[in-house]
């Protein structure tokens, strides 16, 4: 008798043992056998709208959660320049013809109705970036520094192409940038020196940008300043070069083609190995910071403000409201501010350019199209 109590013992024992045992083993084997995971696309060809970032606070775009519609509107710049001052945009761009016309055809891409090879791409966004300039700033010019070996043409009233010569090279662009930027205000030295009447300002910026308020208020509200940057709370990377704004007086043309001679000799000196990317940026943030009395904390608030830097007074302007980058990925979680003035189509962003600009010209209200960009900015699309 004991012993079979003791054998129902064991057994009540090992009863409860074996269905651990078995369980350990299922759930173990999972990790040993995953499900198969159907490879999720990391790229979109379309925009996917989700949750806008910066819902209930305060100075930013609310948007409905569902559809596209803003619940407030953008503050849009009630000065503007006079009419004796002109504002120019000025951007380098070149277009690349080396490739194979069966590659082009085989590598179309569908934006609303109509498709584009990599080519046409890249004239949509140009021609984007101009129809913004137009709709916003209407009395504004644009000039384009391009290759006098490229083969670009552009038909369009009050747009320049001016043919600058240097090395184009994908490899070399943004240190050519650079020196284009200086060999163009060379020759508005010499012209502002034959001219003492109007007075043409210059805003020199990447033709991935969309400007969607007036910017002539930049010249007036800050008298004082030769030339602008555009900063954000980055350590490493603390100015973004896509947008520069130079006043148009002798002094002020001089001061910034000095200022960037000097960040062209930093960018030869100590980052030619990122010349491809970056290195425009890290030159300028290089001379901004090495000034002695520079104080790089002013990086942390989103607060313009006028520094002397080596005999140039340079007014930083928040990234926020004049150089405003669409979030991806984790992105900026802030939101878009209500007095945004420019939005930065960088990187894998040009599809959203292009569908930016195709939902304004259907619905022709700003804010709506800047709830689409807000709340599809974190879309992995790119052509």
């Amino acid at each position: 008798m004991m012993r079979t109590i003791s054998g129902w013992r064991r057994f009540l024992i090992l009863v409860p043992l074996l269905f651990f045992l078995a369980h350990f083993f299922s759930v173990d084997q999972l990790h040993y056998n995953p499900r198969p995971v159907p490879n999720k696309q990391s790229k979109f060809n379309h925009l996917v709208l989700g949750p806008a970032a910066g819902q209930g606070l305060t100075n930013r775009l609310q948007c409905q959660p569902q559809g596209i519609k803003a619940l407030n509107k953008t503050h849009f710049s009630s000065a503007t320049a006079p009419a004796l001052d002109n504002i120019h945009f000025v951007t380098v761009f070149t277009l690349y013809n080396s490739i194979r016309p069966d590659y082009q055809l085989s590598n179309l891409v569908t934006v609303g109705n109509a498709s584009y090879t990599k080519l046409e791409r890249s004239m949509a966004i140009l021609n984007i970036f101009v129809n913004f300039i137009q709709v916003a700033m209407p009395r504004s010019d644009v000039v384009i520094l391009t290759d006098p070996a490229s083969d670009l043409s552009m038909h369009r009233n009050g747009v320049t192409i001016y043919p600058i010569q240097g090395e184009y090279s994908r490899d070399k662009l943004m240190l050519q940038r650079i020196r284009s930027y200086i060999a163009f205000l060379e020759t508005r030295m010499e012209e502002v020196s034959q001219n003492q009447g109007h007075i043409h300002h210059y805003i020199f910026t990447d033709s991935d940008i969309a400007v969607v308020d007036d910017l002539g208020h930049i010249f007036h509200d800050y008298p004082n300043f030769h030339l602008a940057l555009t900063f954000r709370n980055n350590k490493e990377q603390p100015l973004n070069s896509g947008f520069i704004a130079v006043r148009g007086t002798p002094a002020g043309i001089l001061r910034a083609k000095t200022f960037l001679q000097e960040v062209l000799k930093v960018y030869r000196s100590r980052y030619m190995k990122a010349s491809r990317m970056l290195g425009d940026q890290l030159a300028l943030a290089w001379v901004v910071k090495s000034h002695p009395s520079f104080d790089p904390k002013k990086f942390t608030k989103a607060q313009a403000f006028i520094e002397d830097i080596g005999g140039a007074a340079v007014l930083f302007l928040p990234c926020a409201v004049y150089n405003w980058t669409p979030p991806e990925g984790a992105g900026q979680f802030h939101g878009m501010p209500l007095d945004v003035k420019v939005i930065h189509f960088k990187g894998s962003r040009k599809r959203l350019m292009l569908e930016s600009w195709n939902f304004f010209s259907a619905s022709s209200d700003i804010s709506d199209m800047l709830c689409l960009i807000l709340k599809s900015g974190r879309t992995k699309y790119d052509f």
